[in-house]
């Protein structure tokens, strides 16, 4: 998020605009550092509901309604890690993108950069994709490739894919505002 909102302060082509910042967990960094930037920032935890898929329900109907209120034109996430339901997700078609540090379809899900080693392939990098019901399957809108060195660790991999996501997903955030 910082990279986004360092790009849209610092980049007079910017053609994007963060009005508001939604998130789910009260001690995210992500607050002060929206807050310090003059975002309005919601704080929506689940709601208090014992059957899982109202509690989700009712947690999606919160941020769609406040979404709305706010004339959000497209749901950017940045490490918003939990699945959204297909109901949200049809409100929203072709509305929400996500940034993943892999070249989808290749390694999905939370460990990217882990699978990417385990796999020993050459080459890895970064996905800007639309999000569907599914985790990290939506259409692949742009990619950014990065060379894997035998020596790499996690974090060394990590450091330069991070590198090319700051590029890939302000640039993808522009091109669809035209």
């Amino acid at each position: 998020m910082k990279a986004l909102l360092n790009h849209q302060n610092n980049n007079s082509n910017c053609l994007h605009k963060t009005s508001l910042v939604v998130c789910n967990e009260p001690e995210a960094k992500g607050i002060k550092l929206a807050e310090s930037f003059g975002i309005p920032v919601l704080v929506s935890q689940l709601p208090e509901i014992n059957d899982k898929k109202e509690r989700r329900l009712e947690h999606e109907r919160i941020i769609d309604q406040s979404l709305q209120i706010n004339d959000i034109e497209l749901i950017v996430l940045s490490g918003y890690m939990r699945l959204l339901s297909a109901e949200f997700i049809s409100r929203w078609n072709l509305k929400i993108i996500n940034i993943h540090p892999s070249l989808l379809p290749e390694f999905p899900g939370a460990y990217a950069h882990r699978d990417v080693l385990s796999a020993g392939v050459n080459i890895s990098g970064c996905s800007v994709h639309y999000v569907d019901e599914g985790m990290d399957t939506g259409e692949v809108i742009a990619q950014r490739k990065v060379p894997v060195f035998p020596d790499d660790t996690v974090d060394s991999l990590s450091q330069r894919v991070k590198f090319e996501e700051h590029i890939l997903y302000p640039s993808v955030i522009d091109k669809l505002c035209l």
